[in-house]
Protein backbone atom coordinates (compact mmCIF):
# COMPACT_ATOMS: atom_id res chain seq x y z
CA UNK A 1 0.00 0.00 0.00
CA UNK A 2 2.72 2.38 0.74
CA UNK A 3 5.08 1.60 -2.34
CA UNK A 4 1.22 2.40 -4.27
CA UNK A 5 0.71 6.22 -2.53
CA UNK A 6 4.49 6.73 -3.51
CA UNK A 7 3.98 5.63 -7.21
CA UNK A 8 0.78 7.88 -6.84
CA UNK A 9 2.56 10.76 -5.51
CA UNK A 10 5.39 10.44 -8.42
CA UNK A 11 3.03 10.23 -10.92
CA UNK A 12 0.71 13.57 -9.60
CA UNK A 13 4.06 15.54 -8.76
CA UNK A 14 4.79 15.03 -12.92
CA UNK A 15 1.51 15.67 -13.69
CA UNK A 16 1.62 19.33 -12.14
CA UNK A 17 5.29 19.25 -13.34
CA UNK A 18 4.11 18.78 -16.90
CA UNK A 19 1.28 20.66 -16.42
CA UNK A 20 3.55 24.03 -15.49
CA UNK A 21 5.62 23.22 -18.46
CA UNK A 22 2.85 23.23 -20.90
CA UNK A 23 1.36 27.07 -19.78
CA UNK A 24 5.09 27.83 -20.17
CA UNK A 25 5.04 26.80 -23.67
CA UNK A 26 1.73 28.74 -24.01
CA UNK A 27 2.47 31.69 -22.49
CA UNK A 28 6.16 31.70 -24.71
CA UNK A 29 4.80 30.48 -28.05
CA UNK A 30 1.04 30.53 -27.87
CA UNK A 31 0.43 27.53 -29.08
CA UNK A 32 1.19 23.67 -28.32
CA UNK A 33 2.67 21.84 -30.80
CA UNK A 34 2.83 17.83 -31.78
CA UNK A 35 6.25 18.66 -31.27
CA UNK A 36 5.62 20.29 -27.84
CA UNK A 37 3.17 17.85 -26.82
CA UNK A 38 5.94 14.76 -27.34
CA UNK A 39 8.30 17.05 -25.45
CA UNK A 40 5.53 17.18 -22.69
CA UNK A 41 5.08 12.91 -22.98
CA UNK A 42 8.87 12.22 -23.05
CA UNK A 43 10.23 14.72 -20.50
CA UNK A 44 7.88 14.65 -17.89
CA UNK A 45 5.14 11.76 -18.49
CA UNK A 46 2.41 14.00 -19.45
CA UNK A 47 -0.16 11.94 -21.45
CA UNK A 48 -0.90 12.85 -24.49
CA UNK A 49 -4.48 12.66 -24.32
CA UNK A 50 -4.67 15.30 -21.75
CA UNK A 51 -2.29 17.72 -23.73
CA UNK A 52 -4.99 17.10 -26.23
CA UNK A 53 -7.97 18.44 -23.60
CA UNK A 54 -5.63 20.99 -22.20
CA UNK A 55 -5.24 22.42 -25.82
CA UNK A 56 -8.72 21.88 -27.25
CA UNK A 57 -10.07 24.18 -23.93
CA UNK A 58 -7.73 26.72 -25.32
CA UNK A 59 -9.48 26.56 -28.69
CA UNK A 60 -6.52 24.47 -30.33
CA UNK A 61 -5.52 21.36 -31.72
CA UNK A 62 -2.61 19.39 -31.52
CA UNK A 63 -1.14 17.95 -34.58
CA UNK A 64 -1.21 13.92 -33.80
CA UNK A 65 0.69 13.43 -37.31
CA UNK A 66 3.83 15.77 -35.81
CA UNK A 67 3.48 14.10 -32.36
CA UNK A 68 3.96 10.53 -34.25
CA UNK A 69 6.43 11.74 -36.53
CA UNK A 70 8.51 12.88 -33.31
CA UNK A 71 7.64 9.55 -31.92
CA UNK A 72 8.74 7.75 -35.14
CA UNK A 73 11.85 9.67 -34.94
CA UNK A 74 12.53 9.03 -31.79
CA UNK A 75 11.99 5.11 -32.10
CA UNK A 76 14.78 5.10 -34.65
CA UNK A 77 17.76 6.42 -32.99
CA UNK A 78 16.34 4.06 -30.47
CA UNK A 79 16.88 1.21 -32.78
CA UNK A 80 20.03 2.83 -34.12
CA UNK A 81 21.45 2.86 -30.58
CA UNK A 82 20.54 -1.21 -29.79
CA UNK A 83 22.17 -1.66 -33.14
CA UNK A 84 25.78 0.10 -32.22
CA UNK A 85 24.82 2.85 -35.07
CA UNK A 86 24.42 6.23 -33.26
CA UNK A 87 27.22 6.53 -31.69
CA UNK A 88 27.36 7.75 -28.38
CA UNK A 89 25.01 10.44 -28.80
CA UNK A 90 27.29 12.13 -30.85
CA UNK A 91 26.67 14.59 -33.48
CA UNK A 92 29.47 14.09 -35.61
CA UNK A 93 33.46 13.29 -35.25
CA UNK A 94 34.97 15.94 -35.93
CA UNK A 95 38.09 17.05 -34.10
CA UNK A 96 35.95 19.67 -31.79
CA UNK A 97 32.85 17.43 -30.91
CA UNK A 98 35.39 14.34 -29.56
CA UNK A 99 37.14 16.79 -27.67
CA UNK A 100 34.21 17.42 -26.08
CA UNK A 101 33.16 13.83 -25.75
CA UNK A 102 35.66 13.10 -23.67
CA UNK A 103 35.04 16.27 -21.67
CA UNK A 104 31.56 14.49 -21.17
CA UNK A 105 33.47 11.59 -19.63
CA UNK A 106 34.96 13.60 -17.27
CA UNK A 107 31.80 15.20 -16.56
CA UNK A 108 29.84 12.34 -15.29
CA UNK A 109 32.69 11.30 -13.13
CA UNK A 110 32.61 15.01 -11.46
CA UNK A 111 29.13 14.84 -11.20
CA UNK A 112 29.49 11.45 -8.99
CA UNK A 113 32.10 12.74 -6.85
CA UNK A 114 30.40 15.53 -6.28
CA UNK A 115 27.05 14.38 -5.72
CA UNK A 116 27.00 10.97 -5.57
CA UNK A 117 27.34 7.34 -6.78
CA UNK A 118 23.42 7.94 -7.69
CA UNK A 119 24.16 10.19 -10.89
CA UNK A 120 23.28 8.01 -14.08
CA UNK A 121 23.59 8.55 -17.44
CA UNK A 122 20.37 9.41 -19.17
CA UNK A 123 21.23 10.53 -22.02
CA UNK A 124 23.73 13.16 -24.09
CA UNK A 125 23.97 15.16 -27.07
CA UNK A 126 27.38 16.26 -28.34
CA UNK A 127 27.76 18.86 -31.10
CA UNK A 128 30.76 21.01 -32.30
CA UNK A 129 29.52 23.67 -29.70
CA UNK A 130 28.50 22.50 -26.81
CA UNK A 131 27.87 18.91 -24.82
CA UNK A 132 24.50 18.54 -23.50
CA UNK A 133 23.82 15.88 -20.77
CA UNK A 134 21.30 13.90 -18.83
CA UNK A 135 22.10 12.35 -15.25
CA UNK A 136 19.88 11.36 -12.70
CA UNK A 137 19.58 13.87 -9.77
CA UNK A 138 16.41 15.56 -8.00
CA UNK A 139 17.12 18.39 -8.07
CA UNK A 140 19.43 21.73 -9.61
CA UNK A 141 22.99 22.23 -8.03
CA UNK A 142 23.93 24.48 -6.36
CA UNK A 143 25.99 27.17 -6.97
CA UNK A 144 29.29 26.14 -4.91
CA UNK A 145 28.46 22.62 -6.37
CA UNK A 146 28.47 23.63 -10.01
CA UNK A 147 31.86 25.33 -9.08
CA UNK A 148 32.97 22.09 -8.08
CA UNK A 149 32.35 20.15 -10.72
CA UNK A 150 33.80 22.50 -13.18
CA UNK A 151 36.97 22.71 -11.47
CA UNK A 152 37.28 19.12 -10.83
CA UNK A 153 37.01 18.85 -14.82
CA UNK A 154 39.36 21.38 -15.33
CA UNK A 155 42.33 19.90 -13.07
CA UNK A 156 41.39 16.91 -15.02
CA UNK A 157 42.27 18.55 -18.30
CA UNK A 158 45.03 20.10 -16.97
CA UNK A 159 46.48 16.96 -15.99
CA UNK A 160 47.02 15.42 -19.20
CA UNK A 161 45.95 12.01 -18.39
CA UNK A 162 46.09 9.47 -20.99
CA UNK A 163 42.74 7.99 -22.55
CA UNK A 164 43.27 4.35 -23.08
CA UNK A 165 41.33 2.10 -25.14
CA UNK A 166 40.25 -1.91 -24.37
CA UNK A 167 38.21 -4.50 -25.43
CA UNK A 168 36.01 -6.83 -23.42
CA UNK A 169 33.40 -8.68 -22.47
CA UNK A 170 30.71 -6.33 -20.48
CA UNK A 171 30.78 -8.65 -17.51
CA UNK A 172 34.56 -7.93 -17.77
CA UNK A 173 33.85 -4.16 -17.99
CA UNK A 174 31.79 -4.58 -14.70
CA UNK A 175 34.53 -5.79 -12.89
CA UNK A 176 36.99 -3.40 -13.78
CA UNK A 177 34.66 -0.90 -12.32
CA UNK A 178 33.66 0.78 -15.58
CA UNK A 179 29.94 2.66 -15.55
CA UNK A 180 27.86 1.86 -18.29
CA UNK A 181 23.99 2.27 -18.35
CA UNK A 182 22.58 0.74 -21.00
CA UNK A 183 22.67 -2.81 -20.63
CA UNK A 184 20.21 -3.61 -23.69
CA UNK A 185 22.82 -1.90 -26.47
CA UNK A 186 25.63 -3.96 -25.82
CA UNK A 187 27.08 -6.43 -27.67
CA UNK A 188 29.34 -9.59 -26.61
CA UNK A 189 32.56 -7.39 -26.87
CA UNK A 190 32.59 -3.58 -25.77
CA UNK A 191 34.89 -0.56 -25.98
CA UNK A 192 36.27 0.81 -22.51
CA UNK A 193 37.39 3.94 -22.30
CA UNK A 194 39.88 4.65 -19.45
CA UNK A 195 40.93 8.45 -18.56
CA UNK A 196 43.94 7.17 -16.34
CA UNK A 197 42.75 6.05 -12.84
CA UNK A 198 39.42 9.31 -12.83
CA UNK A 199 37.02 7.93 -15.66
CA UNK A 200 36.48 4.36 -16.66
CA UNK A 201 33.56 3.86 -19.13
CA UNK A 202 32.00 1.97 -21.33
CA UNK A 203 31.69 3.90 -25.45
CA UNK A 204 31.81 3.77 -28.28
CA UNK A 205 33.97 6.83 -28.67
CA UNK A 206 36.12 8.50 -30.60
CA UNK A 207 38.18 10.24 -27.38
CA UNK A 208 41.42 12.18 -27.86
CA UNK A 209 44.40 10.84 -26.74
CA UNK A 210 44.92 13.06 -23.77
CA UNK A 211 43.01 15.84 -21.54
CA UNK A 212 45.26 18.22 -22.57
CA UNK A 213 44.06 18.40 -25.94
CA UNK A 214 40.13 19.31 -24.71
CA UNK A 215 40.99 22.90 -23.97
CA UNK A 216 39.40 25.53 -21.90
CA UNK A 217 36.07 23.87 -19.96
CA UNK A 218 33.15 25.93 -19.33
CA UNK A 219 29.40 24.99 -17.83
CA UNK A 220 27.05 26.72 -19.04
CA UNK A 221 23.44 26.21 -17.37
CA UNK A 222 21.61 23.76 -16.57
CA UNK A 223 17.41 22.75 -15.98
CA UNK A 224 15.47 20.20 -14.49
CA UNK A 225 13.86 18.12 -17.32
CA UNK A 226 11.55 15.32 -15.56
CA UNK A 227 10.98 13.31 -12.08
CA UNK A 228 14.41 12.59 -11.25
CA UNK A 229 16.30 14.07 -14.46
CA UNK A 230 18.92 17.04 -14.61
CA UNK A 231 20.13 18.37 -17.86
CA UNK A 232 23.67 20.09 -18.01
CA UNK A 233 25.25 22.03 -21.00
CA UNK A 234 29.19 22.78 -21.68
CA UNK A 235 31.11 24.47 -23.90
CA UNK A 236 35.24 24.18 -24.28
CA UNK A 237 37.19 26.81 -26.03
Amino acid sequence: MENLNQEEQKFTKALRRGLRKFNQILKEKGTITGEDAFLLFTSFGFPLEITTELASEKGMTINIEDFKREFEHHRNLSRKATAGTFQSGLADHTERTTRLHTATHLLQQALREVLGDHVQQKGSNITPKRTRFDFSHSKKLSKEELQKVEEIVKQKITEGLSVNKEIMTPQEAHEQGALGFFEDRYQSKVSVYSVGSFSKEICTGPHVKNTEEIGRFKLQKQKNIGVGIMRIWATIE
